[in-house]
């Protein structure tokens, strides 16, 4: 009839209610889980929380031994004292000196060498490859007197040379291993075809294969910026006599006194160098997340 409604059947109750139930058995975990990532997120942002706050608080606040998670009377004079320092600006100019060489010839260097050990079938490739790894595994620290005498026969102590080559040795073994997925993700096919078309191997290199691995450069890139940025053991182990060749965690030992540390200064200065990582980050969000993403499906 048409005025006769139809009564769902057991099949179609018992599927919603399954279903209910599912959801309902569900939600607690997905809760469960995002409360552990937001715990994780707190305890994580804290450290940098403190390090802002302590770099805006007055020296009473920072001296007092009762310390507070906030501050009602903020002041810059720990920032006026950082910018306020008179190698400070040169130490920022060769950190950056540094950092972009590194990434840039560690792009460069990668993106050429993980080509060939993808696309190529050579003698102790793969042995080239273990090697990769087993230069991960030593320690930076089981390498600095070495690296040391190394520097002081090439003439190259008290150097940005001494600085960039070390941190480049370094960061190239991981963005080979890592790039070599992203060159073995592009079909052959593509290539036989740009050869069809009249592309020499180096303009298909560069023109074809160099954008579809720029998530993987990104990526790369992220941790040479940061291990060649926040680099101390180098920067204070090889820049011994020449302080203008200094890069910006040296400038942290400005205010470390033998007295009295100014904890202000410490924190305003660790601050400013946090700002240019944060834009990096910003800036290549996107890509490194599709090239992380990338890496993980290889």
């Amino acid at each position: 009839m048409r005025g006769r409604t139809q009564s769902p059947g057991p099949g179609r109750v018992g599927r919603s209610g399954s279903f209910a139930r599912s959801r309902w058995f569900a939600r607690p975990g997905r809760l469960a889980a995002e409360a552990v990532t937001l715990l994780i997120a707190v305890v994580v942002a804290f450290p940098l929380y403190w390090m802002v706050l302590s770099a805006l608080k007055p020296v009473n606040e920072i001296a007092s031994t009762r310390p507070r998670p906030w501050t009602l009377a903020p002041s810059l004079d720990s920032f006026h004292r950082v910018f306020g320092q008179q190698d400070f600006g040169r130490y920022f100019l060769n950190s950056c000196a540094v950092a972009g060489s590194v990434v840039v010839l560690s792009a460069v260097i990668a993106f050429l060498a993980a080509t060939a050990v993808a696309r190529f079938r050579f003698r102790f490739r793969t042995t080239l490859l273990v090697m990769f790894l087993v230069a991960q595994m030593v320690p930076v620290e089981a390498l600095t007197i070495p690296l040391f005498f190394l520097m002081r026969d090439a003439g190259l102590l008290n150097t940005l040379g001494s600085l960039i080559l070390p941190h480049l040795a370094f960061s190239l073994p991981f963005a080979i291993w890592l790039l070599r997925g992203f060159v073995k993700a592009v079909p052959e096919a593509l290539e036989e075809a740009a050869y069809l078309d009249g592309a020499s191997r180096a303009r298909f290199v560069w023109r074809i294969l160099f954008p579809l691995v720029l998530p993987g450069l990104v990526a790369t890139s992220v941790f040479s910026f940061i291990s060649a940025w926040n680099d101390f053991l180098f920067a204070k182990s090889f820049i011994i006599s020449d302080t203008t060749q200094s890069t910006l965690p040296m400038a942290l030992l400005v205010f470390f006194r033998p007295d009295d540390n100014d904890w202000g200064g410490i924190m305003a200065a660790s601050t400013v160098m946090t700002v240019p990582v944060l834009v990096f980050f910003v800036l290549v969000q996107r890509r490194l997340v599709s090239g992380l993403g990338g890496a993980v499906k290889d």
